[in-house]
């Protein structure tokens, strides 16, 4: 069975060198869809039971390791040293440092990293993350799946 869980969030971002617009400094109205798998949990009594697990605990779990960190912040590669050391600049400004260029691909990618061991399987009900999507408008999104 697998379920999923939708949150959104606002990021700044750039992409340096891109040809088009992108490489200007904006933000976007982010959404992260979570798809986890697992058994469905039939142990009598729990509160979990007939689920594979709470969406409010998958929910939780993702603002707590991801979305509450990335929220309302600027998101910058690495390699970017200009615009870097201008948000260094700025007094206690939220900023996210990331490895790679703050395409939806890579972000769909870091959040899966970030998030696989973040849900663990409680129940032993064989939950596991399969899926990342991250919308960085409503028309274009990215997936990052688990491989094996």
């Amino acid at each position: 069975m697998q379920i999923t869980r939708r949150l959104e969030f606002d990021a700044g971002h750039r992409i340096p060198g891109h040809s088009s617009q992108c490489r200007h400094l904006h933000g976007h109205r982010y959404a992260i869809e979570i798809t986890l798998s697992g058994d469905v949990i039939t142990t009598e009594g729990l509160s979990e039971q007939g689920m594979v697990m709470d969406y409010s605990e998958v929910k939780r779990i993702a603002k707590e390791q991801l979305v509450d960190a990335w929220d309302h912040a600027f998101l910058v590669y690495r390699g970017d040293k200009v615009v870097l050391n201008f948000l260094n600049g700025l007094p206690e400004h939220k900023t996210v440092v990331l490895n790679v260029p703050p395409t939806a691909e890579n972000l769909a990618t870091v959040a899966f990293n970030i998030l696989d061991s973040a849900y663990r399987d409680t129940y032993a009900n064989q939950l596991r993350l399969e899926r990342v999507r991250i919308y960085e408008t409503p028309n274009n999104w990215a997936d990052c799946l688990r491989s094996t």
